[in-house]
C-alpha cells in the first residue's frame, strides 16, 4: 500500500526529504554532522526557493547556522523564503545582500530595523508580512510550511533527543511543523552528552544535529537597569496602578518590554503596597522572567508566572521559585512562546506595553520612517479575544452597553510619552508606518495595535479611558486631552476636557489622587541592578553590561 502511494504521486515531500538526506550522508555518522562540514552540507541539503525556517527567536539564536548558511554559494543556493521569527543578527540581512534568499516573513527586527528598512527601500528583499509570533508560528501549519529548519538546542544525547532548556521558547513549534510534514530538521546543539536532564524535542522528531563551534546566543531581552528608569517613567507607573490596576481590579496580566512597565513591578511593593493592593492585583503574569519583578515576588505579589522564554542570570532564580514559575523535573524552567502567546490572548485580563508612536484615532505602531522593526507578539497580547468565554471582575468591567448578551473585552493599556528625547512628538496626525508601508508595497500598513482594539491611553499628562468614548469624535477628544504639548495636544479643548473629565473618560493625576512630588526614584523598590541581585538573595547572576562594578548601560531597545 505505501509503495502505490509513493507510485500515485502522494509522498513528494516524503523522497524530497529522503534525497535531500541522501546528500548529505557522506558527512553524517548517524545522525551526527561534523561540525566543519557544515557549509557544504547545507549547500547540499538546500534547493532553490526553498521556505527556510531559521530560528532568531526572540533571544536565543541558531548562531552557528545562521553564520555558516550565509557562505553557500549564491550560484548554487538563492532565493530561498525565510521564515524567522526576529531578525536579529547581521548575517540574517546579508543573507538577502548576497542573493541568497528573496523573500521574508517575520514578526520582530529590533536590532537589524534600521538595516531591514534600508533594504526594503533598495528593493533588496521582498516582505511577505510582518506577524505576531503566534501568527507566523500558526502559518508554517498551513501556508508557509518549512522545507528546512534551522534551529538550536541546548544539549543532544546520543540517541537524537533534545534538551532545549529555560530557553525552549519557539523551537518545539517549527521542528514540528517542518518534521510531520517531511521537511528536514537540522539542530545545532552546544554539546552531545550520554543522559539529557529532560527530553524536550523526541530524537524522532530531529534529522541532523551538528556540534556548533560555540554556545548559542542569548539576548537579555527584557533586562532593565532601574538607574535608567526616569520620574516620568514613576509618574505614569503609579497612574498605571492607581488608575488601572486597582480601579478595575486587574489579577492577571501580561507587561510589554520598556523601561515603563519596569517601574510599575518596581513600585508594586511599595506604592502598591501603600494602597493596600497585595492579594487583590497583579497575581498571575504572562511574562519572562523579568529581574525588575524580583522584588514583587520576593514581597508576596506574585503567585504563578508562564513564561515565552527566559532571561539571562535568572536560571538560578527561577529554579528555586518553583511555585512560581513552570519547571520541569530537573528543576529548569520550562518555557513555549506559543503557549504563553496563547495565554495573553485568552487567559489574561490586561496588557500593557510602550510604543513608539500613536495617531490621533490610538491606532499605534513601532513601525516609524527609517525604522522596521515589526511587533513581536504585541499585536496578538494586545487585541481582544472574540472567542474568549470566561469572565473575570475586569474583563467585566469593560462592559459598557448593558444588554442581555453584553460581552466584557480585554483591557489594552498603551503607555506614551508625549516626547520622545530628542523633542520627536510620539502622538501624531498619522503614523510613519502608513507610508512605509506604501513604500513597501505592503497590501496592509504595519500597525501594531489598532485604535478600535486600545482600552485606556496613559501619558504623563493622565489617562484617557478611550473604551468609555462614545464615538471617534470623542475617542480622538480624549487622546488629544492627555497629549500633552503635542500639537495634537494643542488642539485640545479645556471645556471638553473638562466634560471628559467629568464623565470620567479622562483623567489628571489630581483626579487620582496620584501626587506629582512622590513619583521619584527613592520610590523604586530597587534602584540598580545590584538591588536587584540582593532582593534575589544572590540567585540573579546578571549579565555582565549590567553590572554596575563595569560600569554598563542597558538596552534600552523596545
Amino acid at each position: 500500500m505505501v509503495n502505490m502511494i509513493q507510485n500515485d504521486g502522494w509522498s513528494k515531500r516524503r523522497a524530497s526529504k529522503a534525497a535531500r538526506l541522501a546528500r548529505i550522508a557522506p558527512w553524517m555518522k548517524g545522525s551526527v554532522l561534523e561540525t566543519g562540514a557544515i557549509v557544504e552540507a547545507l549547500q547540499a541539503l538546500l534547493e532553490p526557493g526553498d521556505a527556510v525556517a531559521l530560528e532568531g527567536d526572540n533571544q536565543k539564536q541558531a548562531d552557528f547556522l545562521s553564520r555558516s548558511l550565509v557562505q553557500v554559494d549564491p550560484a548554487k543556493i538563492h532565493d530561498l523564503h525565510l521564515l524567522i521569527s526576529s531578525v536579529s543578527r547581521p548575517e540574517h540581512l546579508t543573507l538577502f545582500e548576497r542573493g541568497i534568499a528573496r523573500k521574508i516573513d517575520l514578526a520582530f527586527a529590533g536590532p537589524q530595523s534600521v538595516r531591514l528598512a534600508q533594504f526594503v527601500a533598495d528593493g533588496k528583499l521582498e516582505i511577505g508580512a510582518i506577524h505576531t509570533y503566534v501568527e507566523l508560528y500558526a502559518r508554517m501549519f498551513v501556508d508557509l510550511m518549512p522545507d528546512v529548519a534551522l534551529v538550536c538546542a541546548e544539549q543532544a544525547d546520543r540517541q537524537g533527543n533534545l534538551y532545549t532548556g529555560p530557553n525552549t521558547e519557539d523551537t518545539p513549534t517549527i521542528v514540528e511543523a517542518t518534521a510531520f510534514h517531511d521537511g528536514v530538521v537540522v539542530v545545532q546543539v552546544n554539546e552531545i552528552v550520554d543522559e539529557l536532564p529532560r527530553v524536550d524535542i523526541p530524537a524522532s522528531w530531529v534529522d541532523v544535529i551538528v556540534p556548533a563551534d560555540k554556545p548559542y546566543q542569548v539576548e537579555p531581552l527584557f533586562t532593565r537597569d532601574p538607574r535608567l528608569i526616569t520620574d516620568v517613567q514613576i509618574l505614569s507607573a503609579m497612574l498605571v496602578i492607581r488608575g488601572i490596576y486597582e480601579h478595575h481590579g486587574v489579577t492577571t496580566l501580561n507587561h510589554g518590554i520598556g523601561f515603563d512597565t519596569a517601574a510599575i513591578e518596581l513600585l508594586l511593593p511599595t506604592y502598591g503596597e501603600k494602597l493596600g493592593l497585595r492579594g487583590k492585583i497583579c497575581r498571575n503574569w504572562v511574562l519572562n522572567p523579568h529581574p525588575t519583578l524580583i522584588p514583587a515576588i520576593e514581597s508576596g505579589w506574585v503567585d504563578s508566572v508562564v513564561c515565552f522564554g527566559s532571561e539571562v542570570g535568572m536560571a538560578d532564580y527561577t529554579r528555586a521559585r518553583p511555585d512560581v514559575f513552570f519547571t520541569g523535573h530537573d528543576g529548569s524552567l520550562r518555557s513555549n512562546r506559543v503557549l504563553a502567546q496563547l495565554a495573553g490572548q485568552y487567559a489574561i485580563d490586561l496588557f500593557i506595553g510602550s510604543t513608539l508612536q500613536m495617531d490621533v484615532e490610538g491606532n499605534s505602531s513601532t513601525v516609524t520612517a527609517g525604522r522596521l522593526s515589526g511587533f513581536g507578539g504585541a499585536p496578538n497580547m494586545g487585541s481582544d479575544a472574540r472567542g474568549r468565554r470566561h469572565a473575570s471582575a475586569a474583563w467585566l468591567d469593560m462592559i459598557t452597553n448593558k444588554s442581555a448578551t453584553a460581552r466584557g473585552r480585554k483591557l489594552v493599556v498603551q503607555v506614551v510619552e508625549t516626547f520622545h528625547k530628542g523633542g520627536e512628538q510620539s502622538i501624531v496626525e498619522t503614523l510613519d508606518a502608513i507610508a512605509v508601508g506604501k513604500k513597501a508595497q505592503m497590501p496592509l500598513a504595519p500597525v501594531m495595535i489598532y485604535g478600535d482594539d486600545v482600552t485606556h491611553l496613559v501619558t504623563e499628562e493622565g489617562i484617557a479611558y478611550i473604551y468609555r468614548a462614545e464615538g471617534l469624535e470623542e475617542r480622538k477628544a480624549a487622546i488629544a486631552a492627555v497629549a500633552g504639548a503635542t500639537e495634537i495636544g494643542l488642539r485640545a479643548d479645556a471645556k471638553r476636557t473638562g466634560n471628559l473629565r467629568a464623565r470620567g473618560i479622562v483623567a489628571t493625576p489630581e483626579d487620582l489622587g496620584v501626587r506629582r512630588t512622590e513619583a521619584r526614584r527613592t520610590l523604586l523598590a530597587a534602584r540598580s541592578i545590584d538591588d536587584l541581585v540582593a532582593w534575589s538573595d544572590g540567585l540573579y547572576q546578571p549579565p555582565a553590561k549590567f553590572r554596575s562594578w563595569e560600569n554598563s548601560h542597558a538596552n534600552t531597545q523596545l
